[in-house]
């Protein structure tokens, strides 16, 4: 079904030059559902090759041109996009309601906007007799993680896309099956040969490779801050443009105006959406410290209420964690809480009750968690939250900005006002006010260590494309 041991390169499905493979696992069963082949720097070299002699013709394409390839692309992903949730349930345990209405959707939402984005930009104006104008930046190396696959590649390929830049794509190993539906959507849409590449393969192997690689002029990167760190300690040498998303502390700040239940209840749901694997996932609660009892109560409540099985059962709204490792990791973190002294409202070590096989977590709240606790300084991406009183405003902001990271926060208040006020305190790359509508136009990305650059809509246009000022341009 899947094309596991092919790569998409210059417009075609090969063979890859090496033989190493790797099993993908269903973290439901435990079980392998496939064999994954990885590539080599050989192989990356190639699809390095494709891409750069694909790229002055593309690059001289009219907006016109890319706007309906982007429309075509969006059409091609909605057509599969049964076949792009089943991908996802499969390989990294996304529920079928989710991963159908959210994670598939996604993917085909960005590339609708951005070709909207595309047909009213403007890529020349001029300043004074100057003429300044926006050009594709060239070849892009794409390194895409395993939580949001369809969104994080799809994110990445629209405004490459839309500049007139040609890539190369490494998707996660770990959740690899979505990104081969997803190229064949762009074949299927007519996408040229050496546009679009993708190379299966490992961050040490292939995304070292192409980091580093001298011909590829901008690699946008989705992962850990960890992994963050070595892509842009590799792309130094050619000094070329890195864009990276990072990992997320974020707090949702609920203050003393707001509606309580509303407030408390729509946190929780956020936090075990996509099992607590999300970069933004707002797991640090900072709720008065006069109404912790009563927070804990309601979290608690929305928490046992969520059912927690296999993916593809109907009703079920948590999937499993990932992998082992990421298991692993969250165990050790309720644990290292509890251990601190944070009080455990629900939830804890081990398996759900009735679950005993797939990585599963319990849904999990703590209250009373204070700024020395794993769960408060560390991110957990689990289905774990962590409720922490504050004092009075100031605290709140100060609590909400005591954190390395600064990738997204919401802030929940009766008075918007208020709520605008404490949102334009907040040191994040995004900010939700009493629970929004998502907005794939508005800028994403983060502060401090959780990257730079932003992406989606005209915002995520921009990484893409150099500048140039022409001097004299306008003289008569």
């Amino acid at each position: 079904m899947y094309r596991t041991h092919q790569f998409y390169i210059d417009g075609q499905w090969v063979a890859p030059l090496g033989s190493q493979t790797v099993e993908v696992i269903d973290p439901t069963t435990e079980e392998a559902v496939a064999t994954l082949a990885l590539g080599s720097a050989a192989d990356v070299d190639r699809a390095v090759a494709a891409a750069r002699a694909a790229f002055p013709t593309f690059a001289a394409t009219a907006k016109a041109e890319r706007v309906a390839l982007l429309r075509r692309v969006s059409a091609a992903l909605s057509q599969r996009i049964d076949d792009l949730a089943a991908a996802m349930t499969t390989d990294m345990g996304a529920p079928t309601a989710f991963a159908r209405g959210s994670q598939a959707q996604s993917g085909i939402d960005h590339l609708a906007v951005m070709a909207d984005v595309l047909e009213a930009f403007e890529f020349d104006r001029l300043e004074g007799d100057s003429l300044v104008t926006r050009e594709p930046i060239g070849v892009v190396g794409m390194i895409t993680p395993w939580n949001w696959p369809v969104n994080q590649i799809a994110c990445k390929v629209a405004p490459a896309l839309a500049a007139g830049c040609t890539m190369v794509l490494k998707p996660s190993e770990i959740a690899p099956l979505s990104a081969l539906v997803f190229a064949e959507c762009l074949d299927q849409a007519g996408v040229p040969a050496g546009v679009f590449n993708l190379v299966n393969g490992d961050g040490p192997t292939v995304g070292a490779a192409i980091a580093a690689h001298r011909d590829i002029d901008m690699v946008s990167f989705t992962g850990s801050t960890r992994a963050g760190i070595a892509v842009a300690k590799a792309a130094a040498d050619t000094v070329k443009r890195v864009a990276q998303e990072l990992g997320g502390n974020s707090p949702n700040v609920v203050l003393d105006d707001a509606d309580l239940e509303k407030a408390v209840s729509e946190g929780v749901l956020s936090v075990m959406s996509n099992s607590g694997q999300s970069c933004d996932s707002p797991a640090r609660m900072l709720v008065p410290l006069t109404h912790m009892r009563e927070a804990a109560a309601i979290a608690k409540r929305v928490a046992e209420g969520l059912r927690v099985g296999p993916p593809a059962e109907p009703g079920i709204d948590l999937g499993p964690l990932v992998s082992q490792a990421q298991f692993d990791k969250v165990q050790r973190l309720i644990a290292a809480a509890i251990e601190a002294g944070a009080t455990l409202v629900t939830g804890g070590i081990g398996r759900p009750a009735g679950l005993n096989r797939g990585y599963f977590v319990r849904p999990t709240v703590f209250a009373d968690v204070t700024e020395e606790m794993p769960t408060f300084r560390n991110e957990v991406f689990g289905p774990v939250i962590s409720l922490i009183g504050y004092r009075d405003e100031e605290d709140a902001v100060r609590l909400a900005n005591l954190t390395e990271y600064g990738l997204a926060g919401r802030v929940q208040s009766g008075s918007l006002d208020r709520a605008r006020r404490v949102a334009r305190r907040l040191r994040a790359g995004w900010i939700e006010i009493n629970g929004p509508a998502f907005d794939y136009r508005a800028p994403f990305g983060g502060y401090k260590q959780s990257g730079n650059g932003r992406e989606y809509g005209e915002y995520g246009l921009h990484d893409y494309l150099e500048i140039k000022g022409v001097l004299g341009w306008g003289r008569g």
